[in-house]
C-alpha cells in the first residue's frame, strides 16, 4: 500500500501542477486522492478538513501574519531607501560598489522584513535603475538583486524558519533565528566576492563618495530602522518576549516608524496595507493547511519511514546522504514553493539526518538555504519573476549572469551543510 500511496500522491500532484492548478489546491486534491485508497469519500474529505484546521491551530503561526504586516509597512515606509544610503556609506566606495550596496542593503532589509520578495521589490526598485544609470549592465544588476534578496529567508526574522519549527515538531524558533545569522552573512559575502570580481572585470564604477558629515547623517537616519533588529531579535534572545510576541512588537514599531516618524505612509493607505497583508496571509495559511494535511497522510502511510529506510540502506556514508538530500531539495525547490516544501519534506528527511547525528537546527538552516536557491530558478521562482519585473528584463536574458551567483549560493550551501559551526555556534553560545 505504501508504494501505491506514494505513486498516487506524486502523480496526482505533478499532473495538477502541470495543468497549472494552484499549488495549495494541487496539494489538497492529491492528499484527498491518496486518502481515498484507504477510506470512503466523505470520511476522507472530513479528515482532510480536520487535518488542515489542526495544522493551523498553532500559536507560533500567529507570528507569520504579524511579520507580513510589518513587512508591508517597511516596504512603503522609506526604510529600504535609508538602508541603501547606509550601505553606500559602508561599501559603496569599493570597486563595483553598487553591487555590494545592493547585496548589503538586501541583507539589512531581510534582517528586518524576513521576506525575499519584499526585498527584491523594495531594494531592486531603487538599486537596479541607479546601477543602470551608473553604467552597470541591467541583467547583471537584476541578477545581483534576485540572489541577494534570498538572504532574508535565512537572516532573522524569517517566516519560513517559523514554518520549519512547526514541521519539525517544535524546534526552538529563537534558536533557529540565532542560527541563521552566520549562514546568511556567509551567503552575502560569497555573493559579494563573485559580484565584485565581475564588476572589476567589466570595469563597473564605484558609488559616489560621501563626506564625513554626510556619512554620519546617513548613519543617524538609518538608526531607527536598524534598531528593529536589536529590539526584535535582542528581545527574543534575552527572554523579554517570544518570537510570536516579537512579531507583534515589529508591527507596532514599523507602524510608528513609517506612519508617525518618517511619515511616508499616509493614514489613507493603511486600509490597503491591511488588505494586502490579509491576502498574503490567506495564501500562506492555505498552503500551510494543505501541506500539513499532506504531511499527515504521508505519516499515516509510513512514507517518511520508507524513504528513510531506503536512503539508509542505500548508503551509510553521511557525506553521500547529505548530497542526495541536497540534490532532491534543489530539484524540489525548482517546482514547489518553500512553505509546502518545508512542511512536506521535513518529516521525511529530518529522521534520516538525525540518525546521522545532525542537529535539527543545523538541518533547518541547511534546508531553508537550499530551498532559497529555488526562489531564483524557473519555472516557479517567485523572486526570479519579481526581480525580472522590477528590472524590466526577460528571464532568458538574466539566466547567464545568474549562473556565477548560483555557484556562490551552492558553495554557501555546501559549507553550511558540512561545517555545522556556521549554524550551531551562536545557538550554543546562547544556551540552545
Amino acid at each position: 500500500m505504501t508504494f501505491l500511496s506514494i505513486f498516487v500522491l506524486v502523480v496526482v500532484f505533478l499532473v495538477l501542477l502541470f495543468l497549472g492548478t494552484p499549488i495549495s489546491i494541487s496539494i489538497g486534491i492529491s492528499t484527498l486522492c491518496t486518502m481515498l485508497l484507504s477510506i470512503d469519500f466523505y470520511p476522507a474529505v472530513t479528515t482532510v478538513a480536520q487535518r488542515m484546521a489542526t495544522g493551523l491551530d498553532s500559536f507560533a503561526l500567529l507570528a507569520i501574519p504579524f511579520f507580513i504586516l510589518s513587512g508591508q509597512f517597511m516596504n512603503r515606509g522609506g526604510i529600504a531607501r535609508r538602508l541603501i544610503e547606509f550601505a553606500k556609506v559602508l561599501v559603496g566606495w569599493l570597486p563595483g560598489g553598487l553591487a555590494f550596496v545592493n547585496i548589503l542593503a538586501a541583507m539589512l532589509f531581510g534582517a528586518i522584513s524576513g521576506s525575499a520578495v519584499a526585498a527584491a521589490a523594495a531594494i531592486g526598485g531603487f538599486m537596479v535603475p541607479n546601477m543602470e544609470k551608473e553604467g552597470y549592465d541591467k541583467t547583471f544588476s537584476t541578477a545581483v538583486n534576485i540572489t541577494s534578496s534570498t538572504t532574508g529567508m535565512i537572516i532573522p526574522p524569517s517566516n519560513i524558519l517559523i514554518v520549519y519549527s512547526l514541521a519539525s515538531g517544535g524546534v526552538s524558533i529563537a534558536a533557529l533565528f540565532i542560527a541563521g545569522y552566520f549562514p546568511g552573512i556567509l551567503l552575502g559575502l560569497l555573493l559579494m566576492v563573485v559580484s565584485g570580481f565581475i564588476a572589476w572585470k567589466k570595469g563597473y564604477p564605484t558609488a559616489s563618495g560621501f563626506s564625513l558629515k554626510e556619512s554620519i547623517l546617513k548613519f543617524l537616519d538609518a538608526i531607527p530602522s536598524l534598531l528593529m533588529i536589536v529590539i526584535v531579535i535582542g528581545g527574543i534572545i534575552v527572554g523579554f518576549f517570544t518570537a510570536t510576541e516579537a512579531s507583534a512588537i515589529a508591527v507596532l514599531y514599523t507602524f510608528i516608524l513609517s506612519v508617525l516618524i518618517y511619515r511616508e505612509v499616509p493614514w489613507k493607505e493603511i486600509p490597503d496595507i491591511l488588505l494586502k497583508s490579509v491576502m498574503t496571509t490567506s495564501i500562506v495559511m492555505l498552503l500551510i493547511g494543505t501541506s500539513m494535511a499532506m504531511s499527515w497522510i504521508m505519516s499515516y502511510e509510513n512514507i517518511p519511514q520508507t524513504v528513510s529506510a531506503f536512503l539508509l540502506n542505500l548508503t551509510q556514508n553521511r557525506f553521500l546522504i547529505l548530497i542526495i538530500i541536497n540534490v532532491i531539495l534543489l530539484f524540489i525547490g525548482m517546482f514547489m514553493d518553500m512553505t509546502p516544501a518545508v512542511l512536506i519534506f521535513t518529516p521525511i528527511f529530518l529522521p534520516v539526518v538525525m540518525n546521522l547525528g545532525m542537529d535539527p537546527i543545523h538541518f533547518g538552516i541547511m534546508m531553508v538555504l537550499n530551498l532559497s536557491i529555488g526562489l531564483c530558478t524557473p519555472p516557479v521562482g517567485s523572486v526570479l519573476f519579481v526581480g525580472c519585473g522590477i528590472g524590466n528584463v526577460s528571464i532568458e536574458k538574466v539566466i547567464k549572469p545568474l549562473i556565477p551567483l548560483f555557484l556562490a549560493m551552492l558553495v554557501a550551501l555546501l559549507l553550511v551543510t558540512y561545517f555545522p559551526w556556521f549554524s550551531m555556534v551562536l545557538p550554543r553560545v546562547f544556551g540552545y
